[in-house]
C-alpha cells in the first residue's frame, strides 16, 4: 500500500503510517530499529531496494531522506516536504517513508526525521554516497547509535580512509570494511591450522578499492609485520600472500567468487568467497550496533604506513626496499577485547604463533 503526500508535515506522515497499518490489518508496530538513508535521487532506488531486502532479517522503519536541488533563488527560499508512505508488501518487512526535501528545509532534515523515529528503538543512519567528513557531527548522524558510510563510493577512496580515521567516533563503520569479513575469517582459520610465525604479507587487489587497504591495515595492525599493497586488474580483492616460518600461505581469488587456499604441506582447497550484494552487507552491519573496536584499530593504523602500491606495467619503478617497509608498529588494543565478538565482522584477531 502506498500513500502519497504533497507539501506535507511530519505529523501528517505519522498519521498516514497509522492509517496504512490499520488498512492492511496490522496495527501493531513490530520493527526493531529505524534506518535512515540519506541519499540523492539518482541512488535512492538502489539504496531502498537493499534496505528492503535487509529488512527481511531486521524489520525496520526505513526513512529515505532525498535532498532535492533547488534550481532558482526563489525555490531555495521556499520550503516544501513531499512524502511517500509505503506499508505492507511495498515496504519489505517493515515500513518505508520516502521524504523529498525542497528549499530551506534541506538544511534542517533532522527536524523532519526526529518525529518519525520509532520510540525506544536504535537508530542507524546510512549514507550510500556523499557521506559527511565527520558523520557523528552531522545533524542526522547525531541522532544515531550506528553510522554507516561507504568509502568505495568516494571520488578518492584512499584519502577518504584517512579522513575517516581522523574523524572516527565509536559507532562509525564502513561497508568497505564489511566486504572483507569473509577474507578475515578465512585468513584467521588458515593460521589456526599451522604453528608458525608470520614474517611478511602482501595484499593484492584492484586500484582505488579501499577494502584492499583496510585488509592490509588490519593484517599489519594485528600481525605486527610489514604488509605490501600491490595492484591487480580485480575484481576487488584478488589475493593475500603470507610468508611464514613454515612456508607460504596464499588465499587467491581470481574470478571474484571461488578462491583457492594454499598452505605449505597441505593440498590446495577451493573455498567460496563470492562478492556480496549491498543488502547482505547491510544485514550484517545491523546484527550488532555496538562500536567495532577492531575496525577502529585497523583504520587508525594508517594507509601511509603500508608499503607503496606497485603498478602492473613493466616500466613501473621498482618497489621500495624491505628496510623501508619495516615501519613502527601501531599501538594495539589487548587481544581480549575481541575474543568474545560474536559476529563475523567482529571476529577475533589473527594471532602469530612462535615455533619455539
Amino acid at each position: 500500500m502506498k500513500i502519497d503526500l504533497t507539501d506535507t508535515t511530519a505529523s501528517k506522515v505519522n498519521k498516514a503510517l497509522v492509517q496504512g497499518r490499520r488498512a492492511i490489518g496490522t496495527p501493531a508496530v513490530g520493527m526493531v530499529l529505524t534506518l535512515v538513508i540519506v541519499t540523492d535521487e539518482e541512488n535512492a532506488y538502489d539504496a531502498l531496494k537493499a534496505a528492503n531486502d535487509a529488512s527481511r532479517e531486521h524489520p525496520s522503519r526505513t526513512l529515505v531522506v532525498v535532498k532535492r536541488v533547488s534550481r532558482s533563488p526563489r525555490d531555495r527560499t521556499t520550503s516544501r516536504l513531499d512524502a511517500e508512505v509505503r506499508v505492507g508488501a511495498d515496504a519489505g518487512s517493515g515500513e518505508t517513508v520516502v521524504l523529498r526535501l525542497y528549499g530551506e528545509v534541506v538544511d534542517h532534515a533532522d527536524s523532519v526525521v526526529l518525529p518519525l523515529l520509532l520510540p525506544d528503538a536504535p537508530v542507524v543512519v546510512w549514507w550510500p554516497v556523499n557521506a559527511p567528513q565527520d558523520p557523528a557531527k552531522d545533524p542526522l548522524g547525531a541522532l544515531a547509535q550506528r553510522r554507516v558510510t561507504d568509502t568505495y563510493a568516494a571520488e578518492q577512496p584512499v584519502r577518504e580512509l584517512a579522513a575517516r580515521a581522523d574523524a572516527y567516533t565509536p559507532g562509525d563503520t564502513d561497508l568497505s570494511w564489511t566486504r572483507i569479513t569473509p577474507w578475515r575469517s578465512m585468513l584467521a582459520a588458515a593460521l589456526d591450522q599451522v604453528t608458525c610465525e608470520v614474517n611478511a604479507v602482501e595484499v593484492e587487489g584492484e586500484e582505488f578499492n579501499p577494502s584492499c587497504e583496510l585488509l592490509a591495515m588490519w593484517l599489519a595492525d594485528r600481525l605486527d609485520v610489514p604488509v605490501k599493497r600491490s595492484l591487480s586488474s580485480g575484481p576487488g580483492l584478488t589475493a593475500v600472500r603470507m610468508r611464514t616460518s613454515t612456508g607460504p600461505i596464499t588465499l587467491d581469488r581470481a574470478d571474484g567468487s571461488l578462491a583457492t587456499l594454499s598452505i605449505q604441506g597441505q593440498p590446495d582447497r577451493a573455498v567460496a568467497l563470492k562478492r556480496r550484494e549491498t543488502a547482505e552487507l547491510m544485514a550484517e552491519e545491523l546484527r550488532r550496533l555496538d562500536p567495532d573496536d577492531t575496525y577502529a584499530s585497523a583504520l587508525r593504523y594508517g594507509v601511509e604506513r603500508l608499503a607503496p602500491s606497485t603498478a602492473p606495467e613493466p616500466q613501473a619503478p621498482a618497489p621500495a626496499p624491505a628496510s623501508a617497509l619495516a615501519l613502527e608498529p601501531a599501538r594495539k588494543p589487548p587481544v581480549a577485547e575481541d575474543a568474545d565478538r560474536a559476529t563475523p565482522a567482529l571476529m577475533p584477531p589473527v594471532k602469530k604463533v612462535s615455533t619455539k
